[in-house]
């Protein structure tokens, strides 16, 4: 059986340098739109990483490419997020079972968070893949926690009990850096459990491809006002320990 070629998307190079750094031989190829991609070997599978950038515009971008320019059949997402649900604390992991985008309002012509003329505003991930991620991040937090290193991150960090989460992720061309802000996004969509600026976008581009999809984000912040100041130390700490553990862990299953 044939594995299908995976791309692997980061909005920051810091959550996607220890990724890259696992992979069997990475070489850079030709610049697509300003991006730069990486091919190589990981577990087996024939992947391609690039580093999406930051907001819908040029997640959706990168996407589009690796589907159409690189052969990709299946995109995987990983990179950080606000967390917005009650229980989901700084260091959890959210692995994504629906996506939207909050802040596309067409109204009145369609509803609000509706994509146009596709009558969807939540666009599922793949299930498959989502269960894969899932695994792979509930053994990245055992790992973590019985390894020495790992235990003076989370110390480091002030995160006691680490813990997986699946559930609507929302995503917008705006950071949500304030208590308000977050409390607004409650108020419209309670059940979404963290936020971030691209992962939405690149589930409506696999959407239009029919190619399957899946994202994991770690929470960094609550999406309140302290969330600037915690991001940088989170994702040089934690963040992307987590995203090389659970891709890995993901990809290794065949």
């Amino acid at each position: 059986m044939t594995m299908p070629r995976i791309g692997i998307l980061s909005a920051l190079q810091a959550e996607q340098q220890l990724l890259l750094q696992k992979v069997f031989k990475p070489r850079p190829l030709q610049l697509h739109g300003q991006r730069s991609y990486h091919r190589g070997r990981l577990f087996g599978h024939d992947v391609v990483l690039v580093l999406s950038g930051i907001g819908k515009v040029a997640a959706a971008t990168s996407a589009s490419s690796l589907i159409a320019e690189f052969g990709c059949e299946v995109l995987l997402f990983t990179g950080t997020a606000g967390g917005l649900g009650a229980d989901v604390a700084i260091g959890d992991i959210v692995v994504a079972d629906e996506l939207l985008q909050h802040d596309l309002d067409a109204s009145p012509l369609f509803p609000r968070f509706e994509v146009p003329l596709t009558g969807r505003s939540r666009f599922a991930s793949d299930s498959g893949w989502r269960a894969r991620l899932l695994r792979g991040a509930q053994a990245a937090i055992v790992a973590l926690s019985a390894d020495d290193a790992g235990r003076a991150r989370f110390a480091a960090l002030g995160i006691e009990r680490p813990r997986v989460h699946s559930g609507l992720v929302l995503s917008g061309d705006r950071f949500i850096g304030g208590a308000q802000q977050a409390h607004d996004l409650r108020a419209l969509l309670p059940d979404a459990l963290a936020v971030d600026m691209e992962t939405a976008a690149v589930a409506q581009v696999c959407a239009d491809y029919r190619v399957p999809f899946a994202a994991v984000r770690s929470i960094s912040d609550r999406a309140d006002a302290s969330a600037h100041l915690d991001f940088d130390r989170f994702t040089d700490q934690l963040a992307r320990h987590y995203g090389a553990a659970v891709i890995c862990a993901a990809l290794q299953e065949g």
